[in-house]
This record gives structure tokens, sequence and C-alpha cells, in this order.
């Protein structure tokens, strides 16, 4: 992956920075896809992860949470239900609308998830030193942060 990328690289002018992230992104993309076996896609895991966070959320939040349009979250939540990962419940604030959280299967399954994850930390942590890891952990929340402003510029 590293030559590939590489070798794009020198046909254009591309920054360290942009190269550092295209193969973090390609390694955790390849991890999980190793990890998680079941077959959702990334924006349908991006709702799960949205559901942990938040707990129950309606739709419109979910779709205006992520970014997505109501089309694509509604295929989403349908592949979601269909796999038993997500129940639709009574909002508590309005009785007519549905909001959906995560079912116990779905918990279950981000446990799951979690578990990879922390071993994905162990293993960067074993090739860093603790001060390397604290300023990692600082300039990834940085990183996260400044790719929401791009979100917040849209709203």
């Amino acid at each position: 992956m590293e030559t590939i990328l590489n070798s794009k690289m020198k046909n254009k002018k591309v920054s360290e920075l942009e190269i550092a992230l295209s193969l973090l992104q390609c390694e955790l993309v390849a991890r999980r896809n190793r990890f998680t076996p079941e077959a959702i896609t990334w924006s349908q895991y991006d709702v799960l992860e949205a559901l942990r966070v938040n707990g129950a959320l309606r739709p419109s939040m979910i779709s205006n949470r992520l970014g997505v349009s109501r089309t694509q979250l509604s295929k989403a939540l349908r592949v979601l239900k269909d796999l038993d990962l997500v129940e639709q419940v009574s909002d508590d604030t309005d009785r007519r609308v549905q909001a959906t959280r995560l079912s116990d299967q779905g918990n279950a399954f981000l446990e799951h998830a979690a578990r990879q994850r922390q071993g994905a930390a162990q293993l960067v942590a074993s090739v860093m030193t603790s001060g390397e890891q604290a300023i990692f952990a600082e300039l990834c929340h940085k990183a996260v942060r400044g790719l929401q402003m791009e979100g917040i510029k849209h709203d």
C-alpha cells in the first residue's frame, strides 16, 4: 500500500501529512473490515456509533449529526433493523415520533468492535513511548476538531 501511495505522490505535490493520513486511514479501514466481519457499511457503523454515544435519536437528528441525507439514513436503518442491531421506540418527548436506539445485539456488536480497537491501541502503544502516545492522542483530537470544522461551515 505504501509503495503505491508513494509512487502516486511523486507525480503530485502532496504533503507528508496527507500521505500519513491516507496510510493511517487505509490501515484503520483494513483492520475494521478484518475484525468486524458483520456485513455493514461504514455509514451503518457510523449510525451505530452515533446511537452508542447519544442514546436513542430521531432519524432527523441522526442524519444531521452524520451529514447524510434522510434517504441514505433510511436505507442504513432498514439494514440495521434487519440485522437486529437497532430498534425503534416511541420518542420520549413526542409519542407520535419514532426514535432509534441500539438493540442488545447492537450493543454486543459495538463491544466486540471496542475490544478490537483496544487491541489496535495496544499495538500502537507498543511502538511509542508514553510521551509519544500522549502527543499522538492530542494531535488526533486536534485533527478531528479541524475536520469537524468543515461540517460546521456547511451547516
